[in-house]
């Protein structure tokens, strides 16, 4: 079990028939409690779905009693209606629960600009509650209903040797360059915490996991991250604790999410070190990430290090040419301004790929993980729309 693994959660996915495909497209999580403690982060994107309107007001009081998804469709720039609908669906939801609307987190994903069709979005809130489980198969359910372009569902889950434990699932697999949160994720724990202790390690978790996925440079309009906390294990963990078991099951995410994006075939660590500040260091990353040039010819198997000096030359940090240093898969092949060794001896066939820039002007780093550009992922987003 992965959501439902930490007592006092159910879960459910069903077909509410949101996608004419008929395949699963709604999801319920469910807190039983006996805590509601609750923590959120959201796209930093302007144009912000209505869900994350509404999330982001009802997370104010880090309460939620559950949190429902949908796939099929974004309600993103739909205006007021749009809005409502999202105000409607809490509110089916707390009805058939027993709670308040503003006990209810709304995510949706899929195709921006269109409305809900709400008459089945409204009849599959009762299917989804008459389906919570607590089961292996209603966490698989739950994961699967929240897929768009994603191939697999995406699942984690981690136990604490004191007895609590993390768990969650995650969607995406394009649009992914997040700030503060990707695509969609909703993380459990029955550990008990406080609103500040919780929203702290949810913060540093994502920081350093969800915060450093960069597959395209798109900032989507509902990415949103949450965790519940029912408290049922009885077991209050330190704040370092928490944070590091919410990370560890937060990078499973990553990683799954980074694997199964779209048309990727290499799985690339950039690390940046020596940088001056982290956010020297996360900037000349993610730029080297987001670089056409770059993941093109890392789809070639091609150790162009030449691209990369000239992606990362161009960030606003600060970068002495004369100290900077370029190893692939190993190889240091640029260093003190100049080649280092020959490029054909970085083997770039497999499928991993770990590129470490060391800019040599100070003691910060960081890494963001990335992908390919591949023909794969140009006809894939050039033939539909999503």
């Amino acid at each position: 079990m992965t959501v439902t693994g930490p007592q006092g959660f159910r879960a459910a996915g069903v077909a509410a028939g949101i996608k004419a495909s008929g395949a699963l497209d709604f999801t319920l999580v469910v807190n039983d409690g006996p805590l509601d403690v609750a923590a959120g982060v959201f796209t930093r994107n302007v144009i912000k779905a209505a869900p994350v309107l509404w999330s982001q007001e009802v997370l104010k009081q880090q309460r939620l009693k559950a949190v429902v998804l949908n796939s099929g469709g974004a309600n993103a720039a739909t205006g007021p209606g749009g809005f409502q609908d999202t105000h409607a669906t809490a509110e089916k939801v707390a009805e058939a629960l027993g709670a308040g609307a503003i006990e209810v987190a709304v995510c949706s994903t899929g195709l921006i600009g269109e409305r809900l069709p709400m008459d089945a979005v409204l009849a599959g809130v009762g299917t989804a509650v008459a389906a919570l489980e607590a089961s292996d198969q209603a966490s698989l359910n739950a994961a699967t209903g929240v897929m768009t372009t994603d191939t697999k569902p995406k699942q984690a889950f981690a136990k604490h040797e004191s007895g609590w434990s993390v768990g969650g699932f995650a969607k995406g697999a394009g649009m992914l360059a997040p700030n503060l949160a990707t695509m969609l994720s909703v993380l459990t724990t029955d550990a008990v915490a406080d609103k500040e202790t919780l929203d702290r390690a949810l913060r540093a978790a994502t920081h350093v996991t969800f915060d450093r996925l960069d597959v395209d440079g798109g900032t989507s309009t509902n990415d949103t991250v949450l965790v519940l906390a029912s408290g049922a294990s009885g077991v209050e963990p330190t704040e370092a604790e928490l944070a590091e078991l919410i990370t560890t099951v937060s990078r499973d995410l990553v990683l799954q999410l980074r694997a199964d994006s779209e048309g990727a075939t290499k799985d690339v660590d950039i690390t940046v070190q020596g940088a001056e500040s982290e956010a020297d260091a996360i900037a000349v990353a993610r730029t080297i990430a987001e670089d056409n040039l770059v993941k093109t010819a890392l789809f070639g198997s091609d150790p162009n290090w030449g691209r990369i000096a000239m992606a990362l030359g161009r960030v606003p940090a600060r970068i002495d040419p004369e100290t900077v240093s370029i190893a692939v898969n190993g190889v240091t092949l640029f260093a003190k301004g100049m080649p280092a060794a020959d490029r054909s001896e970085a083997d770039l066939t497999g499928r991993a790929i770990n590129i470490v820039v060391d800019l040599g002007v100070g003691s910060a780093e960081s890494m963001i993980y990335t992908t390919d550009l591949s023909h794969g992922y140009v006809e894939e987003n050039s033939a539909y729309s999503s």
